[in-house]
């Protein structure tokens, strides 16, 4: 076992080295969570998935309403195309953003971005055509690269013993987001029919039935405007930032501190010194090439399934669907937020700190084929119900027990899936970064290939879902079709994860670099030459 010399001590004797081999075992405490940063970050994220979801419960009807559709059963085509045309202009736009924010700073950035969020939230809920729905989506996709921008954010604002609870905030935040955005849309639609009593007199709201649920969206994406320009802070490290802006906080270890010693120590000159970004070619790994392509996969399966979802809630059970109206809907998704916190701040980072991401990663994609594999035989039951109409009100109100417990429970297993699935991804994505400095490229590369996947993953599941319940051909092609493609991509990606090797539950940006032969120092080598 080797000694280290006393000089490879702090000049200033204040702390030993943490890393001396015959010290005893170092605790590493977790750095207590910086929410003066994390909260106006977790505020701007709210405004993309609920301006996003608040769409899904009334997109059925909004599209019947304007008359597009020669048949119901073609309405799930002319939904995809909604999805798709947002999934078309973020893709065009993603890398740009995430590029521009290593270089001018997250925070400007995300300000925009909440700008026109909140522009085309208002102009969604006045469209009367859908040529003009079509176009206000192609232009909220411009302004939907955020989500990269912010990961970059929070891994500048985290260290090793927080990362995977501070990453995991902006999965909860998108999940808790789009639990709100469904039940705002659900409830809040066409508010002169549902409340007479308030909004039946109202001329704006009868002509422009989805107008409110929309404004309420912008609402939010104002809040989030404002706790961007006025609380948060620029975390991206720039050449000319001093050391009295600090923008990360290091972990304290447990036995090399006093009393005197701050919980979080600040950050040097040195720190905050430019790191050069590096190439393309060297930032896409086959490590890096073989999880993005397994992240594309999995997002097109999720993607598939979850735009489909609330077609399939308001088709007709003698269509294969559950014939819900779009109050039920918003009800139906957004229930599931009360599970998203629990998962998301206790089991999964007591789960990742015990196994890892990766393990997370896996356990989350095991959730989701039986999922899948359940969801479309609930039909059956509501077929039954719709049949049962006019007989016995208790066997009628069992049965609608049953099918929601059910729907529930499946929903539950979804977001416990997507949850893990998707913060493990995340995850690895940021870990496998080799400097900070190349975060930004990264997230917008991983938001690029989503971004991608979301504009064939409709496409590909409005088509067949349409066509699926034109014809009447047996199980799996009947309306089981979408469902069951989805749950055996989940599992091709699962077989994929086990290629993928344990180096990515590590931050790589943290993690000690290689020195070059021709740099190491006559000390170095002497205290080599003795281990």
């Amino acid at each position: 076992m080797s000694h280290r010399d006393d000089d490879s001590r702090d000049s200033d004797n204040s702390q030993w080295d943490p890393l001396d081999k015959h010290d005893e075992p170092v605790v590493v405490k977790e750095t207590p969570l910086p929410w003066k940063q994390i909260a106006p970050l977790v505020a701007m994220r709210l405004a993309e998935p609920i301006n996003f979801t608040l769409i899904l419960p009334f997109m059925y009807k909004m599209i019947e309403d304007f008359g597009v559709a020669d048949t119901p059963k073609d309405i799930s085509y002319y939904a995809s195309l909604l999805f798709v045309s947002l999934s078309i202009s973020q893709t065009a736009t993603v890398m740009y953003w995430g590029r521009l924010s290593d270089r001018i700073g997250r925070r400007p950035v995300l300000i925009a971005g909440l700008i026109g969020t909140l522009a085309v939230s208002v102009l969604f809920g006045v469209c009367k055509s859908f040529t003009m729905a079509l176009l206000v989506r192609l232009a909220a996709g411009v302004f939907a690269g955020n989500a990269a921008v912010m990961k970059s954010a929070m891994a500048e604002i985290a260290d090793d013993t927080n990362r995977s609870r501070m990453m995991a905030l902006l999965p909860l935040t998108w999940n808790f987001g789009s639990m709100v955005g469904s039940g705002v849309g659900g409830v809040f639609a066409n508010p002169a029919q549902q409340f007479p009593g308030i909004f039946g007199d109202s001329k704006l709201f009868t002509y422009f039935p989805y107008l409110l649920p929309c404004l309420i969206g912008s609402t939010v994406a104002a809040f989030g405007l404002v706790a961007g320009i006025f609380n948060f802070k620029e975390t991206l490290v720039r050449p000319t930032q001093s050391a009295e802006e600090p923008v990360c906080e290091q972990p304290v270890v447990a036995g090399c501190s006093t009393e005197r010693t701050p919980l979080l120590v600040q950050p040097t000159v040195a720190s905050v010194a430019p790191v050069k970004q590096s190439s393309m070619r060297s930032l896409l790994t086959p490590l890096v090439v073989r999880v993005m392509a397994t992240n594309a996969i999995m997002c097109f399966a999720y993607n598939m399934c979850d735009q489909l979802y609330p077609i399939f809630a308001a088709t007709d059970p003698r269509d294969g669907g559950l014939g819900l109206d779009p109050r039920s809907i918003g009800i139906s998704l957004g229930i599931e937020g009360i599970v998203v916190v629990y998962i998301q701040l206790v089991v999964y980072p007591r789960l990742e700190r015990k196994y890892g991401v990766l393990y997370c990663y896996r356990r989350g994609l095991s959730f989701a084929i039986p999922y899948l594999v359940s969801m479309p035989f609930l039909s059956i039951i509501a077929l039954h119900l719709q049949n049962q109409a006019g007989t016995s009100a208790t066997s009628m109100l069992i049965e609608k027990i049953v099918m929601w417990t059910i729907l529930m429970s499946l929903m539950t297993m979804r977001i416990t899936s997507s949850v893990m699935a998707f913060t493990s991804i995340n995850l690895m994505i940021t870990n496998m970064a080799p400097t900070r400095a190349d975060l930004g490229f990264m997230n917008g590369t991983q938001q690029l290939a989503m971004s991608v996947v979301r504009i064939f993953a409709p496409i590909v599941s409005g088509s067949l879902w349409s066509w699926s319940i034109k014809h009447s051909l047996p199980l799996p092609f009947n309306s089981h079709l979408v469902w069951t493609l989805s749950a055996v991509l989940i599992a091709i990606v699962l077989k994929l994860s086990y290629r993928i090797p344990e180096s990515v539950n590590k931050f790589a940006a943290d993690q000690p670099k290689p020195v070059a032969s021709a740099e190491v120092s006559d000390d170095d080598e002497t205290i080599q030459d003795r281990d």
